[in-house]
């Protein structure tokens, strides 16, 4: 069940990043919305809504939490930019996974992705390293991130959730 719910193995949050991986996972989540579009782009209506594991959510839910968390990574991002050390919330992802709009078509959120990418990408792509050094403050955490760990992360996310819609594909 383990290597179902994580595919690619967990985050290692205690690992330091620097600023070339900083840019190196920026560059990935360029790309990513391509990537995404690229394995849905077939899925019938029965692997949009095959789960990855039991219990696990639906390839269509995947797709909606993947819009849902990276539109919160780049509102914190912005934060972190704006402020000094902001305090943020974190959110109850499987409540939102719930939600009614979880059952949509996944157009909507491949078009979010692709243009959260896209500005993420064209907000730090000429900034200097100390910009990747920022941080915000996770309450539910209750920990600190820095931004260099921050886009690593969410490229393992991004990773982390395309095993899971390979897998409900394979399935279906």
């Amino acid at each position: 069940m383990e290597e179902l719910k994580y595919p690619i193995g967990k985050f290692d949050p205690t690992k330091e990043y620097d600023y070339e991986s900083a840019l190196s996972a920026l560059e990935f989540l360029k790309d990513y919305p391509k990537i995404l579009r690229g394995i849905t782009a077939n899925m019938t209506e029965k692997q949009l809504d095959t789960a990855y594991r039991p219990e696990g959510w639906t390839a269509r839910q995947v797709i909606h939490h993947i819009a849902d968390s990276h539109a919160n990574m780049y509102i914190r991002v912005k934060l972190a930019l704006t402020e000094e050390n902001p305090t943020i919330k974190g959110y109850n992802e499987a409540e939102w996974a719930k939600l009614p709009d979880s059952a949509l078509p996944i157009e909507d959120s491949l078009l979010i992705i692709e243009g959260l990418h896209n500005r993420l990408y064209h907000l730090l792509k000429n900034e200097p390293a100390a910009t990747f050094d920022k941080t915000f403050y996770h309450n539910g955490y209750q920990r600190t991130y820095i931004l260099k760990s921050v886009l690593n992360l969410y490229k393992w996310h991004s990773q982390h959730h395309l095993e899971h819609v390979k897998i409900c594909i394979k399935n279906a």
